[in-house]
């Protein structure tokens, strides 16, 4: 599994004075894209090996307010041959206010079509397959 910091914004609060529920999602893909470049690197060709969200869902269990601290633990929960699904927990220390997955499947934006999860990524994800 591996851990990322989202920075909590004024922009995320809301009027009842907690983030608003739709800017977890982004917090989601913000964890996403750094779980990516801690696996595969930064130099990594969007168009070619892409993906799609198919499905994102999410858990609400404790509101996050401005000057919280959270952390955001990305693993996986399932492998398929063309998609897979990430997991999210967001814990403030002990405490988690929030659990999500998304669904993403592998695309190749130049040929337009769903390919094969790549190599380097099946062996990053299985060391991440929550038993």
């Amino acid at each position: 599994m591996t851990t990322y910091q989202p920075e909590i914004r004024f922009a995320d609060i809301d009027a009842m004075g907690h983030v608003n529920n739709a800017v977890y999602f982004s917090y989601f893909e913000q964890a996403r894209i750094h779980f990516f470049r801690q696996m595969i690197g930064a130099k990594w060709d969007w168009k070619t090996d892409g993906l799609l969200v198919a499905h994102n869902e999410i858990d609400y269990k404790r509101p996050i307010l401005l000057n919280d601290k959270v952390d955001i633990v990305v693993g996986c929960a399932r492998l398929g041959e063309k998609s897979f699904t990430v997991t999210y927990t967001i814990m403030r220390g002990e405490e988690i206010c929030a659990t999500g997955a998304s669904v993403l499947v592998c695309f190749n934006h130049k040929q337009q079509q769903t390919q094969a999860v790549p190599a380097i990524w099946r062996e990053a994800l299985e060391k991440l397959i929550q038993k």
